[in-house]
C-alpha cells in the first residue's frame, strides 16, 4: 500500500502558545533550550482555511532538541486556523509535528482519504515554501503539518540544529527579522 508519510521523519514538534519569547524563557530556565530563532509576523500567500481563502499571520520561536527541532507559535489575528481550531479562547498546548513529503499532493490526498482534512494551507513569501495543517487529531490528537524538503527550509532546520551545538547560553534570540 502507498504510503507518503512515514511518521519515523518527524523533524519538529510544535506548540501553541500565548507569547512565544515567554514559553521560549521558559524553555530555557527548564531544560537549556536555545537559541531561538525568532521569526514574527511570518508573511503567507494564498492562505486557505478549511477550502476559503483566509488570512493568517503568525509569530514562531524555533529551537533545537536533540534531533528534534521545537516550535512555539502563536497567531496574532483573529482569524480561523489550524491554530484556533485545537486551541480557542487563549489554551496552549502541543498542536503539531512536521513532516518532510516528496510529493505535497498525494500526502494530503492520503490524510484526505482517512478524513483527515487539509485545514490550512499556504506559501510562505520567503522562499516560496508550500505548508500544510492537516486535522490527524482523530488519529493522532494533535494536527500534522506537511511541507517539502525544500533548500530554503532545510537549510534554516541546519541553521537551528548547527547554533545549538556550539550554542554558549548568550543570545537567547535571534530575530529572523527585526521586532517592530
Amino acid at each position: 500500500m502507498f504510503n507518503p508519510l512515514n511518521l519515523r521523519n518527524i523533524v519538529q514538534i510544535a506548540y501553541y502558545v500565548n507569547d512565544v519569547e515567554a514559553a521560549a524563557r521558559k524553555a530555557h530556565t527548564h531544560f537549556g533550550t536555545g537559541p531561538f530563532y525568532i521569526h514574527k509576523n511570518i508573511e503567507l500567500v494564498d492562505v486557505t482555511y478549511r477550502g476559503q481563502k483566509a488570512t493568517l499571520d503568525h509569530t514562531s520561536a524555533y529551537a533545537q532538541a536533540g534531533p528534534i527541532m521545537l516550535e512555539y507559535t502563536q497567531q496574532n489575528n483573529d482569524g480561523p486556523s489550524a491554530f484556533t481550531d485545537m486551541y480557542p479562547d487563549g489554551q496552549e498546548g502541543i498542536h503539531h509535528v512536521a513532516i518532510f513529503v516528496d510529493n505535497m499532493v498525494a500526502a494530503m490526498r492520503h490524510l484526505n482519504a482517512k478524513d483527515c482534512a487539509t485545514v490550512t494551507h499556504y506559501f510562505t513569501r520567503a522562499g516560496n515554501v508550500e505548508v500544510a495543517f492537516v486535522d490527524t487529531r482523530s488519529i493522532l490528537g494533535h494536527m500534522v503539518e506537511l511541507y517539502q524538503p525544500v533548500a530554503v527550509l532545510t537549510g534554516f532546520y541546519d541553521t537551528v540544529a548547527r547554533a545549538a551545538q556550539t550554542w554558549d547560553g548568550k543570545e537567547l534570540f535571534r530575530y529572523i527579522n527585526q521586532p517592530a
